[in-house]
């Protein structure tokens, strides 16, 4: 039996995993930095943020694992270097995923240590708002790169194969 600790796990892998792959789909770094009109975030600013917010909202604050978030340079670092956002998602991935593969199911029950947005809410709900919040922006980056340079979609990148609980058929 998968626990949920587990599941969660695998799909914030999968979708980091995902975001590292459309890094790698632009086709020139310059490409991760341009905006459109009435789009204020590039595909760079978008994968700083999704790293940084679960480094520490995952990682951070249930792993302890001792990483300091830095929001504005999320928003506000232009023209980093590919090689470095896909270190920091690479971080994230160990982070977020080591966090969620030892953290007690028990504890999604318990209180966020932190409030959040001026509320309290259980660490079960806030990690599927942060999973929610990583596929919104996860979906923006993919729009933002086939907008910017015309990309098609990353084929087969969200499968189902990479859940927890995925077996072969019949088995």
């Amino acid at each position: 039996m998968t626990t949920l600790t587990e599941s969660l796990a695998a799909i914030f892998g999968r979708e980091l995993t995902t975001i590292r792959l459309e890094i790698e789909a632009y086709p020139s770094e310059a490409d991760l930095w341009r905006t459109a009109p009435g789009i204020s975030n590039s595909g760079g600013t978008l994968a700083l943020h999704l790293a940084g917010n679960l480094q520490h909202f995952i990682g951070a604050v249930l792993g302890k694992s001792g990483y300091v978030r830095n929001r504005d340079a999320e928003f506000g670092s232009r023209e980093v270097p590919r090689a470095e956002l896909l270190r920091e998602v690479d971080a994230a991935i160990v982070s977020v995923t080591g966090t969620l593969r030892t953290l007690d199911p028990a504890r999604l029950d318990q209180a966020y240590p932190l409030a959040v947005a001026g509320v309290r809410v259980n660490t079960g709900d806030f990690l599927l708002h942060l999973a929610c919040h990583m596929n919104y922006h996860l979906g923006q980056l993919d729009y933002h790169r086939r907008m910017v340079t015309g990309g098609a979609p990353l084929s087969g990148a969200l499968s189902p194969t990479r859940l927890a609980s995925a077996q072969p058929e019949g088995a």
